[in-house]
């Protein structure tokens, strides 16, 4: 497999050549643990669940160290610890569990490491020590501050020049930096606010110089690859290289970003009904509800619809489509359920789409295009050739983190035995009647059907059926 990757600071595809293939490293910005997940949020986590399971594929699950870490400290989770008066911890473990129990709705595996802020307060402190020992911070009124000319490369990443930087930048400018685009990496606690001990002062971290420190302390320098969403380019990501390369003396390296991260990696932005969203249009769409209303695989299904690196919209057409398309390849193996799968591997169409960039659309294509061969095998009677195409959908399914229930499970999630010999009886009376061409009884059971809440999908092998919603 020669597996291709968009990456984001050379701006084109790259052919990825891991450091060590016995240890592929991937590092993801995980959440902020302060409220329930945007379905925007999911889609970085359900993207490159996708890469780490192709990685793991081709190198073994044992040679890839998947990393998505947890900010546990932040002004947003200050806010609603004080706004509910209760213990900042209560809140990151309240919804850090809401946001994990959510992931594996959607059928993301956890990660190998999930780093938290607070157990990387030495780290961060000891990488912020290293930067101002290079001369490339300065600490001022209880901050410390990167100084941004001290890096010659900055802005290399997100293609800005120094008068772009201010815009998007989380900090604010202040009387005390030496310019405008420095930020912080360390700054003093507000009264009632979570604090450690530092050279600086009490206080707490920098948004960006987590992530620098973790990624160093956990995985080590340089990982393979560096992903999350296009927000993320900057400043964030930005100042992570700066970061990571100015604490270990290549300021002035303009090839220093590779001791970094050698990959880059980010997913385009989601919409909803064509507009951003945004909590003043009140179209802010939470994932948690979402897997509430529908199965996981649905919404995985939907976010993996769009090539990662393109806009997606997010509207109910989505949604609907996304769960046909699921009925339709989980159709097929069900008419296929007796026969054995023949292999383990997906098919050379799915793995050549695949490892274009992740280009989940036509990987897809290649799945329907499987499981018409199952129906039309399945009239054949060629059942080698079904167990070929069952084997082939199944392991491509594997990959992109679908079709790991039962069909039954699947069309028959919360039907209960009753519910389920009555539809049975119904269908086989249905195909009677179509027999027939009694098409008065035909019309009465699609009545009765409709009653039941039930979907029927027909196929030339046979109908299935499910509940609607």
């Amino acid at each position: 497999m020669t597996l291709t990757l968009h990456d984001t600071l050379h701006r084109e595809k790259r052919v990825f050549t891991p450091r060590d293939p016995d240890r592929v490293t991937l590092y993801v910005c995980g959440p902020t643990v302060y409220d329930f997940a945007h379905i925007g949020n999911a889609r970085p986590p359900v993207v490159f669940d996708v890469l780490v399971r192709l990685l793991r594929r081709e190198y073994g699950a044992d040679s890839v160290i998947y990393a998505r870490n947890v900010t546990d400290v932040d002004d947003k989770i200050n806010a609603k610890a004080t706004k509910e008066g209760t213990p900042i911890g209560e809140v990151t473990a309240r919804y850090e569990a809401a946001y994990l129990a959510d992931m594996a709705c959607l059928n993301v595996s956890p990660p190998d490491i999930a780093p938290h802020v607070t157990d990387h307060m030495d780290a961060i402190v000891a990488q912020i020590g290293a930067i101002l020992e290079q001369n490339c911070a300065y600490v001022a009124e209880g901050h410390v501050l990167f100084d941004v000319s001290s890096y010659d490369t900055y802005g290399r990443l997100s293609g800005r020049n120094l008068d772009d930087m201010i815009a998007g930048a989380r900090v604010e400018v202040a009387p005390y930096k030496k310019n405008p685009h420095d930020f912080v990496l360390w700054k003093p606690s507000k009264e009632g606010e979570p604090s450690w001990p530092s050279p600086w002062g009490a206080g707490r971290p920098g948004w960006h110089i987590e992530c620098s420190a973790m990624i160093e302390e956990t995985l080590g320098l340089p990982i393979d690859i560096h992903g999350g969403g296009i927000d993320l380019v900057f400043p964030h990501h930005e100042n992570e290289i700066a970061q990571g390369v100015c604490a270990h003396g290549h300021a002035h390296d303009p090839e220093a970003h590779a001791e970094y991260a050698r990959y880059w990696m980010h997913n385009g932005f989601l919409t909803v009904d064509a507009e951003k969203m945004s909590k003043s249009v009140g179209n802010v769409l939470l994932l948690h509800d979402l897997v509430q209303a529908m199965p996981g695989e649905v919404v995985r299904w939907a976010l993996l619809s769009a090539h990662y690196r393109q806009p997606l919209d997010w509207n109910q057409d989505l949604l609907d489509q996304s769960r046909k398309n699921l009925d339709r390849l989980y159709g097929a193996l069900r008419r296929a359920a007796d026969v054995e799968p023949l292999g383990d591997m997906p098919s050379p169409e799915f793995i050549e789409a695949i490892s274009d960039d992740l280009n989940t659309p036509g990987a897809m294509a290649t799945m329907f295009a499987l499981s018409s061969e199952i129906e039309r095998a399945m009239t054949a009677g060629d059942l080698q050739a079904v167990g070929i195409a069952k084997a082939e959908l199944m392991a491509s399914g594997a990959i992109l983190g679908v079709l790991l229930s039962t069909p039954d499970q699947w069309f028959e999630s919360g039907v209960d035995d009753a519910l389920r010999v009555e539809v049975e009886a119904l269908l086989a009376e249905r195909v009677t009647a179509r027999a027939a061409k009694d098409w008065a009884e035909a019309d009465r059971i699609r009545d009765r059907l409709n009653a039941l809440n039930v979907v029927v999908m027909d196929s030339p092998a046979g109908a299935t059926w499910r509940l609607k919603g």
